[in-house]
């Protein structure tokens, strides 16, 4: 079956754009006809030319910092003149130490890039998401539903974004709807030469779970809202 999106006249604003995931979820909202706010901390790498694309615009900002956060949101809702979905990409990974060896900085670091970003970010776009009725879709991760060894800190920070989807779906609702997709292993270049003898063929692709963003923002989707979607299909 081959599924298409119509998201012409809408106005998508994606953070950790220039990362694998957050990429490839612009171009999908380009693609399905969205004007697209493209927003990270570091620059693109653009050889495709995407982020120079006409209803393209790349806003840097520091999303763990609120003053950058309500700056880069006014700007959006000032170029574009709305506001309809907001796709809480940014995040990182970091384990491989025990809890009683884990340095407390890097607590501070992935609460910090994986919750307080989506906290952030959805604390300033809500009130503009509230007008257009529009959707909130955050990544949080299949191993946040339990404890395990070595990234015990990584899978807290990404419940952590789980429970706050489930509030700002239950605080909005009937006005706006938050959704969470829930990623395993994404195959992205960075992971590969992380894990250089795993089966890549297993790996969810950026582009899948881009598709499955979509959908959730979509009128595919209406009933849907404070649900954990699971992306990881054979991984």
């Amino acid at each position: 079956m081959d599924v298409t999106f119509d998201f012409d006249g809408t106005v998508a604003l994606v953070t950790g754009a220039s990362g694998a995931l957050g990429g490839a979820i612009a171009r999908a909202f380009h693609d399905a006809g969205a004007s697209v706010a493209a927003a990270d901390v570091v620059e693109p790498d653009d050889e495709d030319g995407f982020f120079e694309a006409e209803g393209v615009r790349f806003y840097e900002g520091d999303f763990t910092d609120e003053d950058d956060v309500a700056r880069v949101v006014d700007a959006v809702v000032s170029d574009f003149g709305r506001l309809d979905h907001l796709a809480n990409i940014a995040g990182t990974w970091r384990g491989g130490t025990p809890i009683d060896e884990t340095e407390a900085d890097t607590f501070d670091f992935l609460f910090d890039v994986n919750l307080k970003t989506m906290f952030l970010a959805s604390k300033h776009a809500i009130p503009h998401l509230r007008e257009t009725e529009g959707s909130v879709v955050s990544v949080s991760a299949r191993s946040s539903l339990e404890g395990g060894e070595g990234d015990g800190i990584y899978r807290a920070s990404k419940a952590g974004v789980r429970l706050l989807t489930e509030t700002i779906a239950e605080e909005n609702r009937g006005v706006l709807r938050a959704n969470a997709v829930m990623p395993s292993v994404i195959d992205t270049p960075m992971n590969r030469e992380m894990m250089a003898d795993a089966d890549f063929e297993k790996w969810v692709k950026p582009e899948e779970i881009a598709r499955t963003v979509l959908a959730l923002c979509s009128d595919a989707t209406p009933v849907t809202s404070g649900a954990a979607v699971p992306v990881y299909g054979e991984a």
